[in-house]
């Protein structure tokens, strides 16, 4: 919604159709720290029991997209996850 409001153009990728690739979490991975991809507050993580357990967040997130915080926003080599319009907002600022 921030960005159709804005008029900026966007591509949005369902997850759960066409799970993020290796190489594509790599680049989010470079300015967002794994365990801030991760929702602990999904049914995914919840169903899992995955509070209770030690694991590779990376080697997770690729075996179930569902574990993912989203949307997940790229801008250039910059990424965020999770609704975060004020680091948005500042984006569309510097590009002004």
């Amino acid at each position: 919604m921030f960005f159709k409001e804005r008029r900026i153009s966007y591509h949005l990728v369902n997850l759960a159709e066409k799970p993020m690739s290796k190489g594509e979490l790599q680049s989010v991975l470079s300015a967002v720290p794994a365990e801030n991809l991760l929702d602990t507050e999904s049914k995914a993580y919840k169903s899992q029991n995955l509070q209770y357990m030690k694991f590779d967040v990376v080697s997770k997130l690729l075996e179930n997209p569902a574990l993912f915080k989203t949307p997940i926003i790229r801008n250039g080599k910059k990424a965020t996850a999770g609704f975060e319009p004020d680091t948005w907002k500042k984006w569309l600022e510097e590009s002004a």
